[in-house]
């Protein structure tokens, strides 16, 4: 005897939010959604939403189910979008299809759908469940919902620090903190989020490429922006002599006047606080504006510190190596050290796991995510 339809929704989603989770990075600033169509116990298709103008996850798994759709259950991760845009309503294509019961993880936080879609099928006789897996759907967008209800993207601040919690020792030198394998994860963190950000001092101390490096995906590195007040970003740097295969955003302050920095690169102009650094909050308005989701900061103490006491950071992923480089090293936020992080109040410590020798630990901002999401 096969187990109630209800006692399998939760394995069901899961598998959705694996097929949507292919497209990390590269749906912006659409969702990434999965979506099964199930019959009987047994997948009858499937389909996830690829890249951003490409057909939606339910549309496309019932467009392969076809005729089998009929009287069968539709698994998808977020609620069908109800309103046009460059496609039509998936909730038309829903209704069409014949499925007699539908579960979304979650509604969408779109003003335009939210809750319409579900209204329309249990109007049209459907069963409609709703909340399974929610909040790790929610995580997986969590920089579409951020977008939507904030009006920035969800920030991400990574750092690496040793042993004993610096980042250079005191005359500077920083390299190979962690091993090779953490070095690799942050390419794969890059390579999941739209856009990096560093200061300037960063980008001329270091001339950082900030490209995804893993084989393979260099491709999909994300826009590099670099916070650049004066505007003094040499048109010498890595970042934009490659201008042309990965974009640069240079913001700089309202009124200083930037130079030609050529094909790839654009430059913002953004106010400044009264402290004479620019307006984080106005540099993450405006790539929100222009269809990024999620940054990761990856700057220089200073940086990481403007962007920590602006609370504009959602998560903190700190990979911590084996050596230590003692009291006279650096710390990685000007005058703090990641023991911050410690405070209950603020932050929640997420997941704590091994990365070859060294260890990955991963904060979120109290209260702005659901219980228990994972990005």
């Amino acid at each position: 005897m096969s187990a109630p339809e209800g006692d399998t929704d939760p394995r069901w989603m899961r598998e959705a939010l694996r097929l949507a989770a292919r497209a990390r990075g590269r749906t912006a600033p659409n969702p990434m959604v999965g979506s099964l169509v199930v019959g009987d116990g047994a997948r009858i298709a499937s389909g996830h939403h690829v890249r951003d103008g490409a057909t939606h996850a339910e549309a496309l798994a019932l467009e392969r189910a076809g005729a089998r759709a009929r009287g069968a259950t539709l698994y998808v991760t977020l609620e069908p979008c109800a309103h046009h845009g460059r496609t039509p309503p998936c909730v038309d294509a829903v209704l069409a299809s014949g499925v007699r019961r539908v579960v979304i993880a979650t509604l969408d936080p779109d003003p335009r759908t939210s809750g319409r879609s579900v209204e329309r099928l249990r109007a049209a006789g459907l069963e409609v469940v709703v909340g399974v897996e929610e909040p790790a759907s929610r995580a997986l967008n969590c920089g579409f919902e951020s977008r939507l209800l904030r009006g920035r993207p969800h920030t991400t601040l990574k750092l690496a620090a040793s042993l004993d919690g610096r980042i250079a020792t005191r005359s500077g030198d920083s390299r190979w903190i962690t091993g090779e394998r953490a070095r690799a994860w942050v390419h794969e963190l890059r390579n999941r989020v739209d856009a990096i950000a560093v200061g300037s001092g960063t980008a001329l101390a270091d001339d950082p490429e900030l490209t995804c490096r893993l084989p393979g995906l260099h491709h999909r590195s994300p826009i590099r922006v670099v916070l650049d007040s004066s505007f003094r970003t040499p048109a010498s740097t890595k970042m934009v002599r490659s201008a042309t295969e990965v974009p640069v955003i240079i913001f700089g302050a309202d009124g200083k006047k930037p130079p030609a920095f050529g094909a790839g690169v654009s430059a913002r102009q953004v106010p400044l606080q009264r402290d004479g650094c620019l307006d984080l909050a106005a540099v993450l308005r405006n790539l929100s504006e222009h269809d990024i989701t999620r940054v990761m900061v990856e700057g220089g103490p200073m940086v990481a510190r403007a962007f920590l006491d602006a609370d504009l950071v959602d998560e903190v992923v700190i990979a911590q190596g084996t050596k230590s480089l003692g009291a006279s090293g650096r710390l990685p936020l000007v005058d703090r050290g990641i023991d911050m992080f410690a405070d209950a109040s603020r932050w929640d410590v997420v997941e704590t796991r091994a990365i070859g020798a060294d260890r990955m630990t991963s904060y979120h901002r109290h209260d702005r995510f659901a219980a228990d999401e994972r990005p």
